[in-house]
């Protein structure tokens, strides 16, 4: 199937996390016809990785994987049908990520059908919420030396990923009449100065990631407007460049006594290296591969589209930026793969 008919076939199967069901078997059955199809030399198998009842990842590799392409299959909702443009493929995971699981599949029909192998193909549940396939993935790696991670880059090479840091603030007062403020204690006067002192934070700059960004997302509390708070929630979302540690120390001094402090989520920045002769960015979003670890190697970020319509009702891909990514897996591969050659016979030279 072409990578634009592919791609759409992908988007049109809903996916919304944690349905990633259907568009779990039909990757399933995909990846089993191509083991088919290419069954030697070396043993070619897949497998389905359940991870929760009706949730699981799909693995298929030919030969022992020294390179491992890989993706999410989930989305955020809405689920949007495909249509098609002379420039675009537009729908829910043009970009993130059914548009890249197709020119992943493309890549890996056509290094099968030139006779490369030693790779593998691996698609995961759940990066949209809580990364729950990487982390089951990580616990279960297969030996592979190196992961291409696929997110929207515009096809650019990753150099790193910003971090995560998410904190919930809770800010407790006392009930009273709004006629009688004294009588009470405002909640939501505490948490305004609570995030006010949070703003003022002088957050971490890396030379390659940029600046640390905070965002506050959520606020609410209050009963009624004549009724002074007794509670006031808000959480904030902080994109890391460095180690947590003194971004955490800063919070909490800022915020004090005047609310609690509760730690949601932490995901590190991530810094990776380059491949010769592609273009390299810098992404300040998250992605699977802090779940991954280095259970299934050194990581490696590139996809079409780009992030800035991904999550969006506009969401949308360019065809040749999915024709080039068909060709730019291939070479990553085979670059990769050599390099671990190079590596191994360095290493061996070194043990004599």
């Amino acid at each position: 199937m072409h990578v634009f008919d592919l791609t759409k076939t992908l988007i049109d199967i809903p996916s919304v996390t944690p349905e990633e069901e259907q568009v779990g078997l039909y990757l399933r059955d995909h990846l089993a016809c191509l083991c088919a199809a290419y069954p030697g030399p070396g043993d070619s198998h897949w497998e389905h990785i359940e991870v929760e009842p009706k949730r699981f990842n799909v693995f298929a590799s030919f030969g022992e994987p020294v390179v491992t392409l890989s993706t999410h299959m989930d989305t955020v909702p809405p689920f949007i049908p495909s249509r098609e443009d002379a420039e675009f493929i537009w729908g829910r995971g043009a970009c993130d990520t059914k548009g890249i699981i197709a020119a992943m599949l493309t890549a890996a029909e056509r290094l099968l059908a030139n006779g490369v192998r030693n790779f593998g193909l691996l698609f995961v549940v759940g990066e949209e919420r809580n990364s729950a396939g990487a982390y089951h993935a990580a616990q279960n790696p297969r030996g592979s030396k190196y992961i291409i991670n696929g997110e929207p880059t515009e096809n650019q090479l990753a150099l790193g990923s910003k971090g995560a840091l998410r904190y919930e603030l809770i800010a407790r007062g006392k009930m009273a009449h709004s006629a009688y403020p004294h009588l009470g204690e405002s909640a939501i006067e505490k948490l305004l100065d609570a995030l006010e002192a949070v703003r003022r934070v002088k957050l971490p700059v890396d030379p390659v990631l940029g600046a640390s960004t905070l965002n506050i997302g959520t606020m609410r509390g209050g009963r009624a407007p004549n009724v002074i708070a007794d509670e006031a929630r808000a959480e904030i979302f902080i994109r890391l460049v460095c180690d947590s540690a003194s971004t955490r120390d800063a919070l909490c001094e800022a915020v004090g006594d005047k609310a609690e402090l509760t730690d949601v989520l932490e995901i590190p920045a991530i810094h990776m290296t380059a491949v010769e002769g592609l273009p390299t960015t810098v992404v300040a979003f998250t992605t699977d591969i802090p779940a991954f670890g280095d259970a299934w190697g050194r990581p490696l970020l590139l996809g079409p589209g780009t992030i800035h319509v991904a999550h969006t009702l506009d969401e949308r891909v360019p065809k040749q930026q999915l024709l080039d990514a068909v060709e730019i897996y291939q070479r990553m591969v085979k670059q990769l793969q050599r390099a671990h050659v190079a590596e191994s016979v360095a290493q061996a030279n070194r043990n004599l």
